[in-house]
């Protein structure tokens, strides 16, 4: 489990563009091989490890666990770095979301939010409760220190919440996380005070149709056949990380079977997908850049 590996900064557009082009010149550039890294990625020293940290929590990079800690493009960099390497696609997106919200190593705070915080609407109080109840029981660790929760769910909501920056004075404060373009937080005020909530999907355009099957497809783990059910309740599922209900979901199912890529067979009391495309979940992203063009 990790926790604070964002220096405080949310992942900030341009970004992840910065980090693919300069990790293809130099491997080293966060560990200074190529220069000072400041002055390479014209980032501050603590924007550079948290540019480090988000390039491996969204899986378009990875680093050995040991040796000179160098980075290289994962299989999801390279194809995104073909196609779409300035972010601009909501696929893209989409892929990044998904990476960073089931990255419970990484991104503890991220997988906590998604698939185990059962709340909708919600303060900080409650995401801090939700972040101790599932340390204890997924590790006898230590629990993470009160400032650190804090800061993972303030960068959890700059990541996601279109907040008005008109009155910012640094200009690096007005650049803001690409994620927001999801829309899956929102702000709320009500008598019991200032609170958030987390969006239900409502764009059925911010997910598309082959991006969902890709992530179907790596939810199900190499089976064919998986409850319909699954992908609203279980973790890791297009439901718990988009914020999408049954309607939605069977909406998604039906213009794949439309397409020919699942099917759809629903019983009384046991409702199956059937994935019947023979591409995996690279070949299903590939095919999306493919159609896009």
């Amino acid at each position: 489990m990790k926790f604070r590996g964002h220096e405080t900064f949310s992942i900030r557009k341009g970004w992840l563009n910065k980090g693919i082009k300069n990790i293809k010149k130099n491997s080293g550039v966060f560990l200074g091989d190529a220069g000072n890294p400041m002055d390479i990625l014209g980032i501050g020293s603590n924007m550079v490890k948290a540019l480090r940290y988000w390039m491996l929590a969204t899986n378009i990079s990875k680093e050995p666990n040991s040796g000179h800690r160098v980075q290289s493009l994962t299989e999801l960099g390279k194809i995104i770095d073909e196609n779409d390497p300035y972010f601009e696609e909501v696929g893209s997106l989409d892929l990044i979301h998904y990476e960073l919200a089931t990255n419970s190593d990484i991104a503890t705070a991220w997988y906590i939010f998604f698939n185990e915080f059962s709340y909708t609407e919600f303060t900080e109080d409650d995401f801090h409760s939700s972040v101790k109840k599932y340390v204890r029981m997924n590790t006898t660790g230590d629990l993470p220190g009160e400032r650190s929760v804090s800061d993972d769910y303030k960068c959890i909501i700059n990541t996601y919440y279109q907040r008005n920056t008109s009155k910012q004075t640094n200009p690096e404060d007005n650049i803001g996380s690409p994620l927001m373009e999801l829309g899956l937080v929102d702000f709320l005020y009500n008598k019991s005070g200032r609170r958030y909530y987390k969006k239900v999907m409502i764009k059925e355009a911010l997910l598309p149709d082959l991006i969902a099957l890709a992530l179907i497809i790596k939810s199900a783990h190499e089976s064919k056949e998986i409850k319909i059910s699954s992908l609203l309740n279980n973790s890791k599922s297009i439901g718990k990380v988009f914020n999408l209900d049954m309607v939605r979901i069977i909406n998604i199912l039906y213009r794949l079977e439309k397409k020919g890529y699942v099917k759809v067979i629903r019983t009384a009391g046991l409702d199956i997908l059937q994935i019947i495309t023979d591409m995996d979940y690279y070949e299903c992203i590939k095919h999306y850049y493919e159609k896009l063009d």
